[in-house]
């Protein structure tokens, strides 16, 4: 009998699975008067980010401390408000292909999702209908620990009952698949969903 290639699939949220318009978000950047970019860049760059990743605060405060630096840029505080309420109401969907992947590997082994996460990562994942897609969901907001922390991807495994070495980590960004490959995991940097195809492969190849 041939050795399973992996026990356990861990998956990535944004960039793998959800995504958003980037384009609208411009628009929404434009029609404001600033560069597109600007809001994921004073989010990004706000001291809250990583407290709001990791359950210290939560997602509102985390925006709210943004506020004041997209207010110099748009003029007053309630445009900026309002900016970063459009630009977060851009289009989200979930791709139907890697869906559809993720099931077929889930009916071989445990899918677990591992995401850098607010407190509104329940809610989002109902949003898309995916509250159930996953064998086990792994919120960086619930453990209090974010990628690339090793930490993170030994709760994975362990939500998934597997050792780290025996899993699959698929990420869209490269420090954290490095993090998970410190483990022993196979990681992979994902791009396109022909990505977690072919990482997929030897599992699925399997005979049933």
């Amino acid at each position: 009998m041939a050795i399973r290639p992996f026990d356990a699939v861990l998956c990535d949220f944004d960039g793998v699975v959800k995504f958003q318009d980037l384009e609208q978000q411009a628009e929404v950047e434009r029609a404001y008067g600033v560069e597109p970019g600007t809001v994921a860049r004073v989010t990004g760059g706000s001291a809250l980010v990583v407290p709001a990743l990791t359950g210290l605060v939560t997602r509102e405060e985390w925006l709210a401390s943004a506020v004041p630096v997209l207010a110099e840029l748009v003029g007053s505080s309630a445009r900026a408000s309002a900016l970063t309420a459009d630009w977060l109401a851009a289009r989200t969907w979930a791709d139907e292909e890697v869906l559809a992947l993720l099931r077929r590997a889930r009916a071989r082994v445990p899918v677990v999702l591992v995401s850098n996460a607010t407190s509104e990562l329940a809610a989002h994942l109902r949003e898309l209908e995916l509250h159930d897609a996953f064998d086990h969901v792994v919120s960086s907001y619930d453990v209090g620990v974010a990628k690339p922390d090793p930490r993170i991807f030994e709760i994975a495994a362990g939500r998934a009952g597997v050792p780290a070495r025996r899993c699959l980590f698929v990420d869209d960004l490269a420090e954290n698949v490095g993090a998970a490959r410190v483990l022993g995991m196979t990681g992979v940097v994902y791009r396109a969903p022909a990505d977690l195809a072919a990482a997929l492969l030897p599992l699925l190849g399997e005979a049933p």
